[in-house]
């Protein structure tokens, strides 16, 4: 069953990561990426669309720099993030231009994808380069972002791509084999796993951080973006971009590295987008009665229900929403500020009529603008 789950994907995101493609000592690894184009090139000339998320850009400009070490300031990284860049992209472009095959840099920033209308846009240009038979490759924006749009690593980026583009698997290409049951770094012996159904605490705790500054997330952050390409309905395969054609052979039903399948999710796109993309500003948490009328009867949130509102955000952003014990449950679009909110938690639609002079909204949280979270 899972050996057809691969074979029957048409529309493939691919990460790679930062040690595939370049180090700080050797610069860009040309030969690898050449090899990694043609494999990618045969795919996507056997009816599959490819996207490719690249790391690699701030390694190969600290290499181009001749930088010591890696550089610990925000601004010296994007520096050497806009020196590696092009020369990443051309090495890409050299290498799939060999086969025939034309490619499309794309840079994105968490608030490009954040805004309903710019997330729209990139999908609409994602979806006509891949009508047109073209690669398109993305990478974070690290040139101009700083810590609040920074998606903070390429995983997460790939992990919102699959969802951008309605993918049906994301694929991460690592120097790792897979997830294993203890680190093979420290246990050769290790054993790996094959498939992952359902992540866990346990599946979690596996995770170790990163063991190069070169790479932002380690295992910590493939699993989340498992687990968040889950949410989505889409299934993620972890496995080694060392090892020549192992992408292909998986497609051909038979896999290696480690497979998480996925929870399909019932959320439409835009619910999708409010639940998993966006950022909360703020928390709210409410009773129990009002938790259940969002859960059990799909309600739109009222005032009445809301115990207390942290954080500081304006009508339209997005916000939590907890249970009494804290427990995050649903995340949605408040129609009021949080100065607001505070004056009329609890209060029932009368009395916020008689506190603010008018009713401009009878929800907090309207239904429509509302969605729960697993």
């Amino acid at each position: 069953m899972h050996q057809q789950l691969l074979t029957a994907c048409k529309r493939i995101v691919v990460k790679i990561g930062s040690s595939l493609v370049a180090s700080s000592q050797g610069g860009l690894h040309v030969d690898r990426i050449g090899r990694l184009a043609k494999e990618f090139a045969d795919l996507q000339g056997k009816t599959r669309q490819l996207v490719l998320v690249s790391s690699g850009a701030i390694v190969a400009g600290i290499s181009h720099l001749a930088l010591k070490t890696y550089p610990q300031e925000v601004p010296l990284q994007q520096a050497a993030a806009a020196v590696g860049q092009s020369r990443l992209l051309h090495a890409y472009e050299m290498a799939f231009e060999e086969s025939g095959h034309k490619i499309a840099q794309i840079l994105l920033t968490h608030q490009d994808l954040a805004d309903r209308r710019r997330f729209l846009n990139a999908r609409h240009t994602l979806t006509t380069l891949l009508q047109l038979g073209v690669i398109p490759i993305i990478n974070a924006n690290d040139t101009v972002a700083v810590e609040e749009i920074r998606f903070g690593d390429n995983d997460t980026l790939a992990g919102q791509i699959a969802h951008l583009i309605d993918a049906d698997l994301l694929v991460i290409l690592s120097d790792v084999n897979g997830l294993y049951e203890e680190d093979p770094h420290l246990n050769p012996s290790a054993k790996l796993i094959p498939l992952v159904t359902t992540i866990t605490k346990q599946i979690e705790n596996l995770a170790g951080a990163s063991r190069s500054q070169a790479s932002r997330g380690g295992m910590v952050t493939k699993i989340q973006a498992a687990k968040q390409a889950g949410r989505f309905g889409v299934p993620m395969l972890l496995l080694n971009g060392e090892t020549p054609q192992a992408l292909s052979r998986a497609l051909e039903g038979n896999p290696s590295g480690t497979l998480f399948t996925s929870n399909q999710s019932s959320l439409t796109n835009r619910k999708q987008w409010i639940a998993f993309t966006l950022r909360p500003k703020g928390e709210i948490m409410l009773d129990e009665g009002a938790v259940a009328a969002l859960i059990l009867r799909g309600k739109s949130l009222l005032a009445s229900g809301i115990l207390t509102v942290k954080g500081t955000f304006l009508p339209g952003d997005p916000v939590s929403c907890t249970t009494e014990e804290g427990i995050v449950f649903a995340q949605g679009l408040s129609n009021y500020a949080a100065e607001t909110l505070q004056r009329i938690k609890g209060k029932q639609t009368s009395e916020i009529k008689e506190l603010l002079g008018a009713l401009e909204y009878e929800e907090v949280i309207h239904r429509d603008n509302l969605a729960l979270t697993p």
